[in-house]
């Protein structure tokens, strides 16, 4: 088979297509999965850099999301069969033609779901209904500010959001960024580069906002914590400004502030239940209309070094998916 093969650390440009060995035959438990869609994700980034927590030694295929159809079954697996439309997980391998995935991991691609956006969405999703349902105890009628709202997560935390009846301000950097989040339901978007405490205080009627949710980190996350209301919550996703912040732990103490943090890749080791609970939640959500993932970025296999140069250069609004 085709995959894309890590040959030593660095960017993007270490990726190289090359012929491998097809997976052995699927295990007790697992499926066996022809890929025709796969996600591209920051954490795919990392990996390549051997700066992620999990760190594979090179040559290794990257790639943990995917969507294709089902070509063989191992022993004890009853709720898949040939030829099903499934999206899957995958710890390594998704970059590939084809990959064997746990079926306890993976679901039917459910009605409305094009395969480009199956391939997608698994990622993004569980990471917002996680965050902001499960680490947030987000509520009806809460105010929510997403940061990093036109990027991956943050469109699917915007619906999330606006599906379980939360307002939500979205920050974004451009004007076309912002124009989609409003597309994707935000109530309000705004810029972010030149303060957004005030926007914040005036769009909420000087109250705050109940839970902010930030992949951003840096002076964003500390600039966040004045925005936030008695009793709010600091969602901690990730560190795409440049690194964490300090923490001041005098606004929590005087606003009654959780600082929580979130990963998913935590949730799936220590409650693996829970997790598959999750995406069969978002499956049903899926089905009721109220989820899409916005795709900006279309590639082929063979281009996924170009597809994480974008997603590194922040060009991508939503997602970006490498097909064949």
């Amino acid at each position: 088979m085709k995959a894309m093969v890590c040959e030593r650390f660095g960017g993007p440009d270490v990726l190289a297509l090359r012929t491998v060995p097809d997976p052995a035959p699927p295990g007790p438990g697992e499926i066996q999965v022809r890929i025709a869609a796969r996600g591209v994700q920051y954490v795919d980034v990392l990996m390549l850099a051997g700066t992620y927590q999990f760190r594979p030694e090179p040559p290794f295929i990257p790639g943990g999301e995917a969507a294709g159809h089902v070509v063989a079954v191992g022993a004890g697996v009853a709720e898949f069969a040939v030829g099903d439309a499934v999206m899957s997980r995958h710890a390594l391998g998704a970059m590939a033609e084809i990959g064997n995935a746990k079926a306890a991991l993976c679901d039917k691609v459910p009605a409305g779901l094009t395969m480009a956006q199956a391939g997608v969405f698994r990622g993004a999703y569980t990471t917002a209904y996680h965050a902001l349902l499960q680490r947030g105890r987000m509520q009806a009628g809460e105010w929510v500010l997403v940061h990093g709202a036109a990027g991956g997560i943050g469109i699917a935390a915007i619906q999330v959001a606006k599906a379980f009846g939360a307002k939500v301000i979205a920050t974004a950097g451009t004007d076309e960024k912002r124009s989609a989040c409003l597309q994707e339901g935000a109530d309000h978007a705004i810029g972010y580069r030149s303060g957004f405490v005030d926007q914040v205080k005036q769009l909420t009627g000087g109250r705050g906002v109940d839970i902010v949710y930030d992949p951003i980190g840096d002076k964003v996350a500390e600039e966040s914590l004045r925005c936030l209301a008695w009793g709010g919550r600091l969602l901690i996703l990730g560190f795409l400004g440049g690194g964490p912040t300090n923490i001041k732990s005098n606004y929590l103490l005087i606003k009654g502030i959780d600082a929580i943090g979130v990963r998913i890749g935590g949730l799936n080791e220590a409650n693996p239940d829970l997790a598959i609970a999750n995406m069969k939640a978002l499956v049903t959500l899926v089905e009721q209309g109220k989820l899409r993932p916005r795709i900006s970025h279309t590639f082929r296999l063979d281009q996924a070094a170009e597809a994480l140069q974008a997603v590194i250069d922040r060009k991508v609004i939503g997602k970006a998916v490498l097909l064949g």
